[in-house]
């Protein structure tokens, strides 16, 4: 019988094996169980299970993608999870284990991913992913930098990013029309920051939305006349390490 998956939007499936297999030891075993979402055909699945054996699942939302897994990797069955990833409770999934997530994610929620995974920061230890590199930079982009945003806030507020390496569109199949990178995440000690998650959400996508302006002009309709520290104040969100908008969540939040 033959399968082949189909390439969904937004999935550029990974064909080059010395990629595949440097992604697959880039994951470090501080967890029992890995998680890979979006296998399509296994390339990346197959030196896992390598490292992972049993400990491996899968999360796969294409039906005949996952028809494939369990025809030519049928030792995966029972750790494939057929559905979308933004919606599984790890909870339910893995009780009280420690995951790590790894995979070569769509581009399209490449993002949402990554939200999914600090909104899970408790249970979810370290992520191993293949972004847009433009993506991947702005990532692990320290402040100061021009790829300094939010996603770099948010992210490096509770892991430690580290780019790996590229990889140039002839790696995969279809090639995308732009390169690719490899990043590690490992998870602070801390999941707590020591300010309101939501409240310091609201603060960085304001600062960052005028980022052109001063802080304290970005940020005086959550100020309410009050003023912040001039040091603070007279800077760019891009110059703010996450440190410091931990402390201004707090300054506002005092309003």
């Amino acid at each position: 019988m033959q399968v082949r998956a189909k390439k969904r939007l937004g999935q550029h499936f990974l064909k080059d094996e010395n990629i595949a297999e440097k992604i697959a030891n880039t994951l470090e075993r501080t967890t029992t169980i890995a998680l890979e979402i979006g296998p399509g055909m296994g390339s990346l699945t197959k030196y896992l299970l390598k490292l992972w054996g049993k400990n491996l699942w899968v999360s796969e939302v294409d039906s005949e993608s996952v028809q494939y897994l369990n025809i030519y990797i049928p030792e995966l069955r029972p750790n494939i999870i057929q559905g979308d990833f933004l919606q599984l409770d790890f909870d339910t999934l893995f009780g009280k284990e420690k995951i790590s997530l790894i995979g070569n994610f769509p581009y399209n929620i490449s993002s949402q991913i990554l939200f999914k995974a600090l909104d899970n920061r408790d249970k979810v230890v370290q992520v191993v992913g293949m972004f847009q590199k433009e993506v991947a930079k702005r990532i692990c982009s320290p402040p100061g930098n021009k790829d300094y945003g939010i996603l770099s806030v948010l992210v490096q507020a509770y892991y430690e990013a580290e780019y790996l390496f590229d990889v140039p569109p002839a790696s995969f199949d279809p090639p995308p029309a732009v390169n690719s990178g490899v990043i590690r995440l490992e998870r602070k000690p801390q999941t707590s920051i020591g300010c309101d998650d939501v409240l310091f959400k609201k603060v960085i996508k304001m600062a960052f939305n005028q980022r052109r302006k001063k802080l304290s002009n970005a940020l005086s309709g959550m100020l309410e006349g009050r003023k912040m520290r001039e040091d603070i104040g007279h800077k760019r969100a891009e110059q703010l390490g996450w440190e410091h908008f931990v402390e201004l969540t707090n300054f506002i939040g005092q309003v």
